[in-house]
């Protein structure tokens, strides 16, 4: 059973106290090491990853190496990437490429989800620590809470193989010295993932925090930064925009300074709590994701959790930032590429020229 976070241990609430007193105080700009420049997801070439269309102005990335090279030419400082199906070799062409570009590296990794798993995981982890990395970034769920799962006892079941897949990967990550940083990916609610943490109070498992998600389960920014950071190894930085829509909104990525977050703040929280934490960008060019809070089915996962002035401020929120956000399914091939190339590096130049990174 996993632990309520409402009925956490003296010593945990403390803790939790003061970090959260801490955050509070935080100012609203982080104090960037000089020379940090901002890395790149590789989620935010969804199109371009291992592309065959064939563009000769846009060629596909074949693999790490390649997004390596190309977010070197671009000014970025790194990258998170997938390290499934990675061989030796390529591990250390990786490493290479790293090592002579400068560029730091996160890997994104599967947890394993039974025993049979474990030495495939363990595997990749060595792999991604040959090639340079010190943190990877997982995902519990890979679909979103409220479209995958569809009663109470669904998402029951789901923490209880979650924290499984934790209890696996722990050992595994403190024998080889790498942190495991769970991402808030539309699955957990923040005390959630807190109390996941706490039950298994290892200094090798925290979070990847993702600036935008967790509006999709009605969570401010902001809160959901001041719960998290606390244990942040990783981050996925990102802008949002919203929409009202009849069954409850629509969000967005949208270029880093076009959206409603305060990017400067949910950072310096983070950088507050872990200083050599990577600002990795996630801009997914794509259409708008549909949030149907209004609807009777997205509610069957919370069981009373959320409460009605959550909701309240989220939609109070849309209607005062409503904006028409972009639509690229009609866009063919090559303008989506071009787009999504325009995106990132319109981020990269908002990152140097208004959040201080230095490109």
């Amino acid at each position: 059973m996993i632990q309520n976070p409402a009925k956490l241990d003296r010593r945990n609430f403390i803790r939790l106290a003061s970090l959260g007193a801490m955050a509070l105080q935080l100012p609203t700009f982080p104090a960037w090491a000089a020379g940090q420049k901002m890395g790149i997801v590789v989620h935010s070439y969804a199109a371009r990853w291992q592309s065959k269309a064939g563009s000769s102005q846009f060629p596909g990335f074949r693999d790490a190496v390649d997004l390596l090279h190309h977010c070197h030419q671009i000014g970025a400082g790194g990258i998170q990437v997938t390290v499934r199906g990675w061989a030796s070799d390529f591990a250390k062409k990786v490493r290479d490429e790293r090592e002579k570009t400068g560029l730091y590296l996160e890997g994104s990794i599967e947890l394993p989800k039974t025993e049979a798993d474990v030495a495939l995981f363990e595997e990749e982890v060595k792999l991604a620590r040959e090639a340079g990395a010190a943190v990877l970034r997982c995902v519990s769920l890979g679909p979103r809470r409220y479209e995958a799962l569809h009663s109470y006892r669904e998402f029951l079941e789901f923490q209880e193989r979650g924290l499984l897949a934790l209890q696996l990967a722990e050992p595994v990550l403190r024998k080889n010295r790498v942190k495991l940083a769970v991402e808030n990916h539309k699955d957990w609610r923040s005390e959630e993932l807190v109390a996941i943490l706490h039950q298994l109070d290892s200094e090798w498992i925290g979070v990847t925090l993702d600036f935008g998600n967790s509006i999709a389960l009605l969570e401010d920014p902001i809160q959901t930064a001041q719960l998290l950071a606390p244990y942040v190894y990783s981050t996925h930085i990102k802008d949002m925009a919203v929409e009202p829509h009849e069954q409850g909104f629509l969000m967005s990525e949208v270029p880093l300074g076009e959206g409603i977050l305060d990017l400067r703040k949910i950072a310096g929280v983070c950088q507050k709590f872990f200083p050599p934490v990577n600002f990795n960008l996630e801009m997914i060019t794509r259409d708008p994701l549909l949030i149907p809070c209004l609807t009777t089915p997205y509610w069957s996962t919370f069981h009373n959790q959320v409460p009605a002035r959550a909701m309240a401020h989220i939609l109070e929120m849309v209607e005062t930032h409503k904006t028409t956000l972009p639509r690229t399914s009609q866009l063919n091939g090559e303008n989506l590429l071009a787009l999504e190339e325009k995106n990132v590096r319109q981020s990269l130049a908002y990152s140097e020229s208004t959040l201080s990174f230095n490109h």
